[in-house]
């Protein structure tokens, strides 16, 4: 009988098409672990994510799942697949679960970053990770200050439950747009500003619609009060710009207890 493993995984998606196996590209999350699992394994190997992560967006605390046969430990799997992984990629580690444990259906929440730059930072390395905000109002000869309190304002209107239809990205979405927002903070220093989100789930490019919109209410083009009729309007345009993809990551999946609902049973 096979066992179900899940992961927790780390990518710099900077040069990746999203987590998505996709028929046109090989340069996807899910495509390179299934890859690298059905060598271990000898088979074809199906890797389920807890989230979709779109194109060029990051992960500390991505959460997989897939079923093999029990030949190896759960270190000699996180050993050998960080070994044959792009080095943007990494299994920070591999547990056994319940064959009940789905790394989606399970979730109860998701927890997200955005980080912009407010200006040129000396730590360079950060550079890839977060949307350089101060080049974007440079180009357009537009100040790159933001009032930390007019956004942190804004986005109490954001947090409970609320239909986001005006934070979705997909216009035609028949399925609900019903969410729930359990928390918004932001923090700032002298170069950076990172807003951090944590729900039930989140629509398609909503996260990124937030932080373009509390963005654009911390620089002065939006009153704070705004929010509250944007969420009433359902309306997409009625929210601000969608957040380049390089300033999200996806930072940690929630489960009920940890997870440890999921754990695999001692015989």
């Amino acid at each position: 009988m096979k066992t179900n493993y899940k992961i927790i995984v780390c990518y710099d998606g900077t040069r990746y098409n999203g987590w998505q196996k996709q028929g046109n590209t090989e340069e996807t999350i899910q495509g390179k672990l299934e890859n690298v699992i059905g060598r271990m394994t000898g088979e074809i190997t199906e890797v389920t994510g807890a989230g979709r992560t779109d194109a060029g967006v990051h992960a500390l605390g991505q959460t997989a799942n897939f079923f093999a046969e029990p030949d190896r430990t759960a270190e000699e799997i996180r050993e050998y697949l960080n070994e044959y992984l792009p080095e943007d990629i990494a299994v920070r580690s591999v547990s056994e679960v319940s064959p009940r444990f789905h790394s989606r259906y399970c979730t109860s929440g998701k927890i997200y970053r955005y980080a912009a730059a407010k200006e040129k930072s000396e730590n360079l390395f950060r550079r890839r990770y977060m949307w350089q905000y101060y080049e974007f109002c440079r180009d357009r000869g537009r100040s790159a200050k933001l009032s930390v309190s007019a956004m942190r304002s804004a986005s109490e209107c954001l947090i409970g439950t609320h239909d986001f239809r005006s934070f979705c990205g997909d216009r035609h979405r028949k399925k609900p747009t019903v969410r729930t927002v359990r928390r918004i903070d932001i923090e700032e220093d002298e170069s950076t500003v990172v807003m951090t989100f944590e729900g039930d789930g989140f629509l398609p490019y909503m996260v990124r619609i937030m932080a373009g919109t509390l963005i654009e209410t911390g620089s002065g083009m939006r009153d704070p009060g705004d929010l509250k009729k944007i969420l009433e309007g359902k309306d997409r345009s009625l929210a601000g710009m969608t957040a380049p993809a390089c300033g999200l990551t996806l930072a940690e999946v929630l489960y009920e207890n940890d997870g440890s609902v999921f754990l695999k049973e001692p015989l």
